[in-house]
């Protein structure tokens, strides 16, 4: 805890923060607040306004405990909120990254008055809830032993006997503040017993168990984990990790602690799934991590008919577990969106395929949403899965096939619910990707994470936009911000090292491209964007080494990257039988299926030849081509900028240069 607790109030904006009482206002009224993200305010606000390191807020906020940066993180974003921060704000506190924090606002220190009696005895007892009456009366009667003390000390009597009574008068005060001590000491630590496991403020969903060992029927048990964490995300002041960090411990043998601390959270849900016929057994565990003791426990038997209500009936009793007694809480949990059992099951295994995030998969998760559709022509929810599906890269598909697709079934989406965070920011992606219409684009994600703070691909996103912007700072807060929310996420983390690589921080997006292959050596896009951050050093053979373990090539998008990427370099170091090679692979392979044009430009380019680059630049601004949203912040581009030829294209595209 932070020790010497200042003597005076602080006031800023709208805010007043009374220490010894521990206590945040706003406007007058008491704001909700986590005792560490408190004790956090106080450091913050005691540096004066002076940047604060992460080890010195880690070491006196936490001074007897070795925990993870992600729990400061978490306190950090429960002190922006109640601090009514919306995201990218930072009108009292700036992070500064990889450093730490800084309190910018204006500070006001006020005096305070020394407690009253009767002022401790009320803190007390709110803290005790009533076991804690009989302090005020001691402490009133201390006050008033030592008042009887000091006038006597005044009266004329002999100054021996005036020191024997002061020490007969002590002596019978000592023992009754050390009464007073214990009870203080022993009501303000059941206070804090009671409080630590009333407070769950971060939980992870692990992917439900299928008893049953169905292939066919995992879609329901992650369906159903899926299912909980889009409905506790809505939960204000609870991080709940996102399905793709959660996700990594689906039929592995963890340790509960291991897992809460690699994911940064405080309770954990799990669960099993048996079906059998049309039976449906389901039970579900809430674990507290920190001595894995059960918080709560169910079973729910029922028919595969009744999936929705046991859906809403779990997050139910866990809301009410965890004891969160936040205005509309009720409402946004239990939110629905079909009464027909069916399209929701359907809609499950859309979900199910789409998470794979394969060609194939996603062609099955887009007949699964149209499906249920079909079955419920307003679930909103299936018209949101469609339309991430469209927007996803790795459907291999041409823009101008699915973009126009994908923004049909978000705005449809949005017409049947215009709280769906997610069909906000796939149609925020339309608008960069494939519309270049930038500021649709930023007001659409805005409203993503307006809508679901927690939502990681809208921060993702809006991220890849901020880059495109030129605005590589806050980019990369951005998908700092994603990374929090998902830090096991394969595409967020390498997204986080895109963003370094166009901010041109090439030390950074080496190491977060390196961190994000630890998590998983098989994920491709590392393989890409690592040898160009290698590239910009000037670390040639490092880069041709890296592009050559995906050998060979993963099918697809990714593997035109790759290729692409691979005999740039080739070209650039003076390997031209071998980038030419490349260049008539990916020439023959764009007649069967689609390449980027900017994908041939960039070989162009490494070979001198800069007019059949622009030739092919052309070819991918008809294409409406996913990469050139970055061809204003992506160095290999460089040696092209300076033509007017380029400053047309970027003007088209509604860049600015």
């Amino acid at each position: 805890m932070v020790n010497d607790i200042p003597t005076h109030i602080y006031e800023f904006g709208p805010f007043r923060v009374d220490p010894r009482k521990r206590l945040l206002l706003h406007n007058g009224n008491p704001v909700r607040l986590p005792a560490k993200a408190f004790e956090i305010l106080l450091v913050l606000l005691e540096g004066e306004g002076r940047l604060v390191e992460k080890d010195e807020l880690m070491r006196r906020v936490w001074p007897e405990a070795v925990v993870e940066e992600n729990n400061l993180t978490v306190n950090m974003s429960a002190l922006r909120r109640s601090l009514t921060e919306s995201p990218g704000e930072h009108r009292f506190v700036v992070t500064v990254p990889g450093r730490g924090y800084q309190f910018v606002a204006d500070v006001r220190q006020l005096g305070s008055e020394p407690l009253t009696t009767h002022e401790v005895g009320e803190l007390t007892v709110a803290r005790g809830n009533g076991d804690a009456r009989s302090l005020s009366s001691a402490a009133a009667k201390t006050n008033g032993a030592a008042t009887d003390a000091q006038s006597i000390s005044s009266a004329e009597y002999p100054v021996g006997e005036i020191k024997r009574y002061k020490q007969g008068v002590l002596l019978l005060l000592i023992p009754l503040l050390a009464v007073t001590i214990v009870v203080t000491y022993l009501i303000y630590s059941r206070f804090l017993a009671r409080e630590s496991k009333a407070a769950i403020t971060s939980i992870a969903v692990l992917p439900f168990e299928n008893e049953t060992g169905d292939s066919n029927t995992e879609y329901l048990s992650d369906g159903i984990s899926e299912s909980l964490i889009n409905s506790l995300s809505q939960l204000p002041d609870v991080k709940v990790i996102a399905r793709s960090s959660a996700f990594k411990y689906r039929g592995t043998n963890y340790d509960l602690q291991d897992v809460a601390k690699a994911l940064g959270v405080e309770a954990i849900l799990t669960g099993k799934v048996t079906q059998r016929g049309e039976n449906l057994a389901i039970s579900v565990e809430l674990v507290r991590a920190s001595d894995k003791t059960q918080m709560w426990g169910g079973h729910y038997d029922r028919k595969m008919s009744d999936s929705l209500a046991i859906q809403r009936e779990i997050t139910g009793e866990i809301v009410e577990k965890l004891k969160l007694k936040v205005s509309g809480e009720t409402e946004r949990t239990a939110k629905h969106y079909t009464d027909s059992n069916e399209a929701y099951q359907l809609y499950l295994k859309g979900r199910f395929h789409w998470n794979k995030r394969t060609a194939e998969a996603l062609n099955k998760a887009i007949e699964y949403f149209n499906q249920a559709i079909e079955k419920d022509p307003g679930f909103a929810l299936a018209y949101a899965g469609l339309a991430d599906c469209y927007v996803v890269p790795a459907n291999r598909l041409a823009p101008r096939e699915v973009m126009p697709k994908a923004k049909a079934a978000a705005i449809r989406a949005l017409q049947l619910d215009e709280t769906l965070a997610e069909a906000h920011a796939s149609l925020g992606r339309v608008f960069a990707a494939y519309d270049w219409d930038w500021t649709s684009a930023e007001k659409e994600y805005k409203r993503a994470i307006e809508l679901n703070p927690r939502y990681a691909v809208a921060h993702q996103w809006y991220g890849g936009y901020l880059s495109a912007m030129g605005r590589g700072n806050e980019a990369i807060l951005e998908k700092k911000q994603a990374v929090d929310l998902e830090p096991l996420s394969l595409t967020i983390n390498f997204e986080l090292g895109l963003a370094f690589y166009f901010n041109r921080d090439y030390d950074q997006a080496i190491e977060q491209f390196q961190k994000t292959l630890e998590l998983d050596q098989n994920f491709p896009a590392p393989h890409t964007f690592l040898p160009a951050a290698y590239e910009q050093k000037g670390m040639y053979s490092e880069a041709i080494a890296e592009f050559k373990k995906e050998n060979p090539p993963p099918p697809g998008g990714e593997g035109t990257l790759l290729k692409a990427g691979l005999a740039h370099i080739y070209a650039i170091t003076g390997r031209k039988t071998e980038a030419l090679a490349l260049l008539d692979e990916l020439n023959q392979l764009s007649t069967d299926e689609y390449v980027p044009g900017t994908s041939i430009a960039l070989i162009y380019l490494g070979l001198g030849e800069k007019d059949k680059a622009f030739a092919e630049l052309e070819k991918g601004y008809e294409q409406r081509a996913f990469q050139l949203q970055w061809i204003r912040v992506d160095p290999r581009w460089d040696n092209l900028r300076s033509d007017p030829r380029f400053q047309d294209l970027v003007r088209r595209i509604h860049l600015t240069q």
